[in-house]
């Protein structure tokens, strides 16, 4: 299709390219012949085989291509071989070609291709085709005398009978090294009488040929699919619309791509959709087009009982439609189409009369029996149905129990679909607040409520606007209070300014006791402890917690306790924290609140990870993501445990890790303040590999470069860390010592969250330390007031009592506790700070060795700009700094995320089994497989799987 959007980055297919590159490998061995590739049309076969010819192109390799063409079984004998003969004469001319092979023998060849003359006048058509097979058998083993030979032969399910025969008879004779043939073939079209099956069970029981299966791309992939294309990150709602409609194959993501906005199926594309489908029987067809309008899936009761059609008949109609993988057979006795889009252009085939009857011949039966859908699955497919058949009452109150039904099952997303559409209906049904029991300001609060918990606030804000635009404050408080805080959700959510004003007006609409007033208080105090004020916030709590427990509401008191944990927490008392964050996390268990449970296990993690217990809060946080998954809080509590994942991962020196994580929660449309949470752990990372372009770039959209003010202490620490850092990564101490000021100046001297507090105030004392020389004045004036501030600030935990190590000087001993609590990168800066008093001291040695510590754990970290501080140094007093000396094992040299890695390759596990196991991307696994294999001097995972054993790196 001309103009279709092809995306400029290959996505994906690491492990197919690299199964691919292996089959090489072992053809120039000899041991391979042939690779058969399949997998469904438009899911990317030509573009991964023309990824890997690049490659080997480039490498030396001799490629020649050929395609088979839908007429070949109508004539087109030897089609694909052709198209090689004839690239092969382009290139080389015939003379060339020619002296390949036996004086003579060229003229086989002329049955190919004119080129080469008069074919041979051989009579026997037998002996004729098996001199030919023969003589092109010849050609391609000459050809790998020179260099390595690929054959490509594309589109082999299209191939005549004559190139079959050649592709069997060349697969199993070819025996010569360096010649590898690759064949590509759609999956999807290989119906039970399809001539190519029988030929790819006899290839399959050939030494030497491959079979590889091509997926279809999973919704992260088809998310950079989209970004390539677009040229900017996409929104998590298209992509999850792309996703859904092109069920991860990439010719349709571009497809939908070129359908704008809307993700129209371009019309160009119909022939591709609904070829199949066409060359079916009437019957078949006209069965295909009722089960369209019953959806992706549909139950064969159902569709019999729709259709008027006992067992047999149906299964009559159905079986041509089976055969030619139109539709494929499911659990339970049900019906899918193979492909979303395939209903979809069906079911568009449908006259609008017919699409009403048919959508209320399937409520119909429905509202019979509701068996006849797989179960708690009625409610919404009679509010699908009713609404396909315009009966707009009956959708109505379909659309409203079903709505309610899916909030009880977590299933946000779905019930604000559900009640967008009881929205929708609402004007055309006078007696619609009769009907379902409640107004339209209900409908929209639920609906609020549902979006919030689902993520996606943006929808949320419009109904809650919408809602208060309804009401009269006056005559209603409680339900405008209850809207207000909702509001203020949303604003914190998408940090926006106006969230305290909010809070505190809604509760001077409700200032007697009772539950409205327990929940104004519950949000209000969350957000004065978040801001720093915690004076203020702990008698809220109090009186919060007073009015749940005495009005019995246990999901309030839940979350009230979670605002008490809170303070203990930036106060730093860690063990308080987590004791009563169990207590919430009980009630939650007992009220099945999914938003509690989720709530308590991501406080843990943080209090956890300050604890300095980093492989119980990784395991929490894994744990945690499968909560918010079954709770349908994947994109609010979810994404928010990602984000302590990622803070943990970085600690620990796991980056590659942790930009994973990051890089795959942005992909689900975080809400803006967990979105600035999770640049700003990859910020901490890019500071400390020195990406300054992706430093500034996180700068500017944190605001951090024009100053934009904060409301929570955390948000104005860490961005005044990273101002400071970005100075400092571009050799701006001025400009630090000036940034450190500013922020020590307008430092409350007594801040809460200690953790926090000690890691700015390290930070600013080596800012301070540097100035010394060039500073004194500043630098001692910014000394004294680091010492107001920290003589107020608690020193809790061990991870703050290693950032109060750093503050007062003492480095060896914070290397040490920085050791103690597997953080690397601080390990190393420590032992850094430590070398240079040694160094000044005349210490040589004790600097070297400092040094020489630090400089293996800054190069596995990829820590540039610490490399080169570390081999400045160590050049200025005149050592090496050898990272590894010979004489270590073997295992010293892996890290425990490569011996986890390792331990799976020895199992012989891929790298997507490999990924989906360890929580990461496939690109990092296979990040971590090359390492292993240059670390281990191997080549292959067979032989890094008999060295683990050999050295016994996995005992």
């Amino acid at each position: 299709m001309l103009g279709r959007s092809v995306s400029p980055v290959f996505v994906g297919r690491e492990e197919e390219l690299a199964a691919l590159a292996q089959s090489l490998d072992d053809a120039l061995a000899g041991t391979v012949t042939a690779v058969l590739l399949g997998g469904e049309a438009g899911v990317g076969k030509s573009r991964l085989v023309q990824r890997f010819t690049e490659q080997a192109a480039k490498d030396g390799a001799q490629v020649l291509f050929g395609g088979c063409v839908e007429l070949s079984t109508e004539g087109l004998a030897y089609a694909p071989f052709t198209a090689a003969l004839r690239q092969l004469v382009r290139e080389r001319g015939t003379a060339q070609v020619a002296a390949l092979l036996p004086e003579g023998a060229e003229r086989d060849l002329a049955r190919l291709l004119p080129e080469f003359g008069e074919p041979s006048g051989d009579s026997d058509s037998d002996t004729a085709r098996a001199r030919l097979f023969e003589q092109f058998l010849t050609l391609l083993e000459r050809l790998s005398d020179a260099a390595p030979t690929i054959l490509v032969i594309e589109d082999i399910h299209w191939a005549d009978r004559s190139s079959r025969d050649l592709i069997a008879f060349l697969s199993r004779n070819l025996h010569a090294p360096q010649v590898l043939i690759v064949m590509t073939y759609r999956s999807d079209d290989l119906h039970r009488q399809h001539p190519l099956r029988p030929v790819l069970a006899e290839l399959g029981r050939v030494n030497g040929v491959h079979r590889l299966d091509l997926p279809r791309l999973s919704k992260d992939e088809v998310a950079e699919q989209m970004a390539g294309i677009l040229g900017s990150v996409p929104q998590y709602a298209k992509v999850q619309k792309v996703y859904e409609r092109s069920e991860g194959i990439p010719l349709f993501v571009e497809a939908l791509l070129d359908g704008g906005d809307a993700c129209a199926f371009p019309d160009s594309m119909q022939d591709l959709i609904l070829g199949g489908v066409e060359r079916l029987p009437e019957e078949t067809q006209r069965v295909l087009r009722i089960a369209a309008a019953g959806g992706i899936r549909v139950g064969h009761g159902l569709l019999a009982a729709v259709c008027g059609l006992s067992d047999l008949e149906l299964e009559a109609a159905l079986r041509p439609a089976i055969a030619r993988n139109v539709l494929q057979i499911a659990d339970n006795r049900a019906y899918v189409f193979r492909h979303a889009l395939i209903r979809e252009a069906v079911h568009d085939e449908l006259l609008p009369g017919e699409h009403q009857r048919l959508h209320a011949r399937y409520a119909e039966e429905i509202t019979k029996d509701r068996t006849l859908v797989p179960p708690g699955r009625a409610a919404v497919e009679l509010a699908h149905h009713w609404y396909g058949a315009r009966n707009d009452v009956r959708a109505l109150v379909a659309k409203w129990e079903a709505a309610r039904k899916s909030f009880k099952a977590f299933a946000y997303t779905e019930a604000v679909q559900l009640l967008e559409h009881v929205l929708t209906l609402w004007s055309r049904v006078p007696d619609a607040a009769e009907r379902i029991g409640v107004d339209q300001v209900a409908v929209l609060e639920h609906a609020a409520e549902a979006a919030h918990a689902g993520g996606e606030v943006d929808r949320g804000a419009k109904f809650v606007k919408a809602a208060l635009a309804e009401l009269d404050e006056a005559a209603e408080p409680h339900r405008a209070a209850q809207l207000i805080v909702l509001r203020s959700k949303i604003k914190r959510a998408k940090g926006q300014p106006g969230v305290e004003d909010d809070l505190r007006h809604a509760l001077r609409l409700v200032p007697e006791p009772g539950l409205v007033r327990a929940e104004v208080l519950t949000q209000l105090s969350q957000h004065l402890m978040l801001s720093g004020q915690i004076a203020q916030a702990v008698p809220l709590v109090e009186e919060g917690l007073r009015l749940s427990r005495e009005l019995g509401d246990r999901c309030l008191e839940g979350d009230l306790l979670m605002n008490q944990a809170l303070g203990h927490s930036l106060e730093g008392e860690f063990e308080a924290t987590m004791t009563i964050n169990e207590q919430a996390l009980e009630i939650g268990r007992q009220q099945n609140s999914g938003r509690l449970i989720t709530r308590a296990i991501g406080n843990n993690i943080d209090a956890l990870g300050d604890l300095g217990r980093m492989d119980e809060a990784l395991s929490l946080a894994d744990a945690g993501w499968r909560k918010a998954k079954k709770y349908g809080r994947l994109r609010a509590s979810g994404l928010f445990i990602l984000n302590n994942k990622a803070e943990l991962l970085e600690t620990l020196g796991r980056w590659d890790e942790a930009v994973d994580i990051i890089e795959r929660a942005l992909t689900f449309g975080p809400v803006l303040r967990t979105r600035y949470a999770l640049i700003r752990v990859r910020a901490d990372i890019a500071l400390a590999r020195g990406e300054v372009a992706l430093v500034e770039g996180i700068m500017s959209e944190l605001g951090v470069l024009k100053g934009r003010p904060e409301d929570f202490v955390q948000d104005i620490t860490k961005n005044a860390q990273l101002h400071i850092g970005w100075h400092l990564l571009n050799g701006e101490p001025d400009a630090a010592l000036a940034e450190a000021e500013l922020v020590l100046g307008g430092m409350p001297t007594q801040s809460s969250k200690p953790m926090l507090g000690w890691r700015l105030l390290a930070l600013i004392r080596t800012v301070a330390g540097a100035a010394e020389q060039t500073q004194p004045e500043r630098a001692a004036a910014l000394r004294a007031r680091l010492t107001a501030v920290g003589d107020r600030l608690a020193v809790v935990g061990p991870v703050a009592r290693a950032y109060h190590l750093v503050y007062s000087g003492d480095f060896d001993a914070a290397a040490t506790a920085w050791e103690r609590l597997q953080r690397p990168y601080r390990q190393a800066k420590a032992l850094v700070l430590a070398a240079g008093p040694a160094a000044r001291a005349g210490d040589r040695d004790g600097a070297a060795t400092r040094l020489r510590l630090a400089h293996p754990l800054a190069t596995a970290l990829r820590a540039e700009p610490l490399v080169a501080e570390i081999e400045n140094l160590c050049r200025r007093i005149g050592v090496a700094a050898t990272p590894l000396s010979p004489g270590q094992e073997a295992a010293e040299l892996l890290t425990p995320r490569e011996v986890e890695v390792l331990r799976l390759v020895t199992q012989g596990r891929t790298n997507r089994d490999i990924a989906a196991e360890l929580f990461i991307s496939a690109k990092t696994v296979s990040v971590h497989v090359s390492n292993i294999l240059a670390k281990l001097g191997v080549t292959t995972r067979g032989e890094a799987a008999a060295a683990a054993h050999r050295l016994s790196l996995l005992s």
